[in-house]
C-alpha cells in the first residue's frame, strides 16, 4: 500500500510531521517525542492520530494523501500532530477530540480547526463495514461490527440516546415457503 505515495513524499510527509511537533516544543516551552509515522490508514479519513497506551503513532491514508498532497500537507499533518500535542499535555484527563484542548494547538499552529475536508473519494479504497439492526423503544439503529461483537461478548450495552430504552438487536425473521400441494 506504501507504493502508492512515493518515498519522497512520505518523507516530506515526516518531516513536516516532526516540524509540527518541533513548533509545539516551542509553543509550550517543553519536550514531545518525536512518533511513528505510518502510511497504512484505509477508509474515508485522511489522518488518524493513535494512543494505545504508552504506545502513541499517525497514521496518514496512502491514497488520499497521493491525489491530494499539498491539501493534506497543510491540513491534515498539523491536525494529527495537534491531536497528539493535547493528548499529551492532558495526559491523564479524557478530553474531546476536537475540543478546546485541541483548538488551542491548531490556534498555536495558526491552521485551520475544521474537523472534516470535503474530497472526492471516488476511486479511492474504500472499509466497508458491515451494520446490524438494532431497537429501542422508539426507533431502529444501525450499529458498527465492533459495537455488534461487544454486545455480543457481555462487555457493552447501548442505548438509545433519545428514549434511553436499551438497544436490543433486530431479529430478521426468514420466512421458508410450504410446498404447495400440486
Amino acid at each position: 500500500m506504501t507504493d502508492i505515495l512515493c518515498a519522497r513524499r512520505q518523507s516530506l510527509v515526516r518531516v513536516a510531521t516532526r516540524q509540527y511537533i518541533q513548533r509545539a516544543q516551542e509553543l509550550y516551552q517543553r519536550e514531545f517525542e518525536v512518533i511513528p509515522v505510518q502510511f497504512d490508514l484505509k477508509g474515508r479519513s485522511a489522518g488518524m492520530f493513535r494512543a494505545r497506551g504508552t504506545q502513541c503513532c499517525i497514521r496518514y491514508n496512502p491514497w488520499i494523501f497521493s491525489r491530494y498532497f499539498a491539501e493534506n500537507l497543510v491540513g491534515t499533518v498539523p491536525h494529527e500532530v495537534a491531536h497528539y500535542i493535547a493528548h499529551c499535555l492532558n495526559p491523564h484527563r479524557r478530553i474531546r477530540p476536537h475540543g478546546p484542548q485541541w483548538r488551542a494547538v491548531m490556534a498555536g499552529f495558526e491552521a485551520d480547526a475544521s474537523v472534516t475536508c470535503d474530497f472526492d473519494l471516488q476511486d479511492i479504497p474504500q472499509r466497508r463495514e458491515r451494520r446490524f439492526s438494532y431497537h429501542c423503544g422508539c426507533r431502529e439503529h444501525q450499529i458498527s461490527t465492533r459495537r455488534h461483537n461487544a454486545v455480543l461478548r457481555g462487555q457493552n450495552r447501548y442505548e438509545c440516546r433519545y428514549c434511553r430504552g436499551q438497544l436490543v438487536e433486530s431479529v430478521t425473521v426468514i420466512s421458508q415457503a410450504q410446498p404447495s400441494d400440486p
